[in-house]
């Protein structure tokens, strides 16, 4: 399974930078992958709401592992696809 880096057209520091996308153009883009989000806008109740996308996989082990080795100061990790009936999500 391939994954991806992310990158803008914004720089700063010489380094090109993550375009800040709502959950919406997120979940539109990355239909049923994994996504390491940066910096995330959040509802009172912590729902992510916008954030620049770092990276992107099917496979959710790598998108951890990526999060692991670039350890991004403010981050979360979204599904954006559909979770079985049976799975149980624990924070």
């Amino acid at each position: 399974m391939g994954l991806s880096f992310i990158t803008g057209e914004t720089y700063r520091g010489g380094m090109k930078m993550a375009e800040v996308l709502s959950l919406m153009e997120i979940r539109t883009r990355y239909k049923s992958e994994w996504i390491l989000v940066e910096d995330p806008e959040t509802t009172e109740s912590l729902e992510v709401q916008s954030g620049k996308v770092l990276w992107h996989s099917k496979d959710r082990d790598e998108v951890y592992r990526k999060a692991r080795e670039i350890r991004p100061k403010h981050s979360a990790i979204l599904y954006t696809g559909s979770l079985p009936e049976e799975t149980v999500v624990v924070l």
